[in-house]
C-alpha cells in the first residue's frame, strides 16, 4: 500500500522536523508511513559527520545539528525537500527507489539524463549534484530524505561546501532551461515517491 503524501508548501524546518518525528512514532507502533514534501525557509544542516569549517558564510541563516547521515547542506527557497517516513526493509534499495522517482520526475519535466550515484550519494546530472541526500533509519525506519535543487538560487551556495565537497550544483530549472515552481514538481513527485517507498 502507497505511503500517503502531503505537500506543506513553505514551512519551517524544526516544525517539519517535529512532524516527521511524529509520523515515525506511529510507523513505530504499526500504522501506515508517510511521505512529507515542503520548501524551507533558509537553513544549515550538519548531519553526524559534519565538520563545521564547511560552512564558509553563514551569516544569519539559522545552524540546525540532526542525527542524519552525511556533511553540511544547505535548504531553502526554490529547493524542494523529501521526507518519507516509512519503514525500510533494505537502505540502499530506498535511496535508489526514491532516486529514481526524482529522476523520472525530472526527465517528464524537460531535463532528462539524471543519475542516482551512491559516492558521493544523490542524484547527479552531468557530472553536476541535482539532489542530495540523508537519512536516519531507528528501528528500521527512516526520518529525513532528499533535497531536489527545483529553481534554488546560485548564489545560496556560497554559506557552505556542500556536503563537504567541492561539487558544482544544478537545478531542474538550469537544466531544462526555464522556471518551475517547486510546488509544481511536487504535485509530480509525491505520487510517484509515494508508489516507490
Amino acid at each position: 500500500m502507497p505511503a500517503p503524501w502531503q505537500w506543506l508548501g513553505r514551512a519551517e524546518f524544526r516544525d517539519v522536523l517535529a512532524a516527521q518525528l511524529a509520523a515515525r512514532e506511529r510507523v513505530w507502533a504499526g500504522e501506515p508511513g508517510a511521505v512529507f514534501l515542503c520548501e524551507h525557509s533558509p537553513v544549515i544542516t550538519l548531519g553526524r559527520s559534519a565538520t563545521p569549517a564547511n560552512i564558509l558564510a553563514a551569516g544569519g541563516i539559522p545552524i540546525e545539528r540532526i542525527e542524519r547521515g552525511g556533511e553540511v547542506t544547505y535548504h531553502g527557497p526554490g529547493q524542494l525537500m523529501v521526507y518519507p517516513v516509512v519503514r525500510l526493509r533494505s537502505v540502499v534499495a530506498f535511496l535508489e527507489r526514491v532516486a529514481a522517482a526524482i529522476i523520472e520526475t525530472c526527465a517528464a519535466l524537460g531535463a532528462p539524463g539524471a543519475a542516482w550515484q551512491r559516492d558521493p550519494a544523490g542524484v547527479w546530472l552531468d557530472g553536476k549534484k541535482l539532489a542530495a541526500c540523508g537519512i536516519h533509519v531507528a528501528r528500521g525506519v527512516s526520518v529525513h530524505g532528499f533535497a531536489l535543487n527545483v529553481d534554488t538560487p546560485p548564489d545560496a551556495w556560497r554559506a557552505i561546501r556542500p556536503c563537504g565537497l567541492d561539487v558544482r550544483l544544478v537545478s531542474l530549472a538550469q537544466a531544462r532551461g526555464a522556471s518551475i515552481a517547486v510546488a509544481e514538481v511536487a504535485q509530480l513527485l509525491g505520487p510517484r515517491v509515494s508508489q516507490a517507498v
